[in-house]
């Protein structure tokens, strides 16, 4: 009985000494310092197998480059003929007219540049409205020309000068009222009038600056005139085919006069004079011709445009009695707004 007793009191005294233990190691202590803190080690790189999908990858990187420099703006497309058999252009040539180079073996032999069946078209006298029907053939065969417009003929028909440019076509001058410049008649300050007032009425019938190309009236120059072109860098243009159109009784005529000369020739600058009904109506036949030939037409243009001087561009306005305004292209005048 006593050693059960025994037996029993240890176990209970075992059981206080455990708690006690237990109390104590687990709790709280007032006075037990905070936790250090410990970094965490940097994260190794992740293998391969585990990288972000491919597409992924590929985004990011066209995001990361440069930015592409932009497209350059589409050009307009270049007109197409929608004659197959057309007579066209076989090529441009730029003129730097700087000191009044000459075109046209007739009176100029400076500059041989046309090869063997190279012909350039050239139209004196215009705009008249014999004008846009000239147009209209050289169009349907898709080729272009060089007009010499009389300065007072622009003031009476504007608009046709103005289908002219638009067609593409160089525009030069010829005088302005076509006054023969080897005349007695006329003194050294009129005969440069006569030049410059041409020009500056082409001008103010485009609303732009013309080529400076120029064709003496009847081809009739003098020594101070031709001077005078090279000293202001206007090129000189006399032919090398004259169609002495003016003379013709015929369209066939025309065609005639043409053909001969140049068959024999081979190639040149080619005298029309777009004023002429018959140089009109022999047009579509004589363009088919020199197709038929083999003649290639070649365009001239200038390298630069011509810059008319403010004196005769205000005497030109003073003897036309046309406002100071009346200068301004018409677009920049009259605008529609509503249609």
């Amino acid at each position: 009985m006593r050693n059960a007793f025994g037996l029993m009191l240890a176990s209970v005294v075992a059981a206080v000494a455990i708690a006690g233990v237990w109390f104590w190691t687990s709790s709280p202590r007032a006075d037990a310092a905070a936790p250090q803190t410990i970094a965490a080690r940097k994260a190794e790189p992740l293998p391969a197998s585990a990288a972000k999908p491919k597409d992924d990858v590929e985004v990011t990187a066209a995001l990361s480059k440069p930015a592409t420099p932009p497209a350059p703006a589409p050009q307009p497309a270049k007109a197409t003929c929608a004659n197959p058999d057309a007579l066209g252009v076989s090529r441009i040539v730029v003129i730097d007219t700087t000191g009044g180079p000459g075109f046209g073996f007739l009176q100029y032999k400076q500059f041989d540049f046309l090869a063997d069946k190279e012909i350039v078209l050239t139209f004196d006298d215009g705009p008249w409205p014999t004008t846009p029907t000239v147009l209209k053939t050289l169009a349907e065969e898709c080729t272009k020309a060089v007009f010499f417009p009389i300065g007072l003929h622009t003031t009476y028909h504007p608009e046709i000068l103005r289908q002219v440019a638009a067609a593409g076509h160089t525009i030069g001058a010829h005088t302005w009222s076509h006054a023969h410049l080897d005349s007695k008649k006329l003194t050294e300050a009129q005969a440069k009038e006569e030049i410059e007032k041409g020009f500056s009425a082409v001008k103010m019938a485009l609303g732009a600056a013309p080529a400076p190309f120029f064709r003496f009236p009847a081809l009739a120059h003098t020594q101070m005139t031709k001077d005078y072109l090279g000293a202001r860098n206007i090129a000189m243009f006399s032919c090398d085919i004259d169609s002495n159109d003016f003379k013709s009784s015929s369209p066939d005529q025309v065609i005639q006069n043409v053909m001969t000369k140049l068959d024999k020739q081979g190639k040149g600058v080619i005298l029309m004079h777009d004023l002429q009904k018959h140089t009109a109506a022999a047009l579509p036949t004589l363009l088919r011709r020199l197709k038929a030939g083999g003649y290639k037409v070649v365009q001239m243009k200038a390298k630069t445009t011509f810059q008319t001087l403010p004196e005769y561009d205000e005497a030109l306005l003073k003897d036309l009695k046309v406002p100071t305004s009346s200068a301004r292209p018409i677009a920049s005048v009259v605008q529609t707004v509503s249609q």
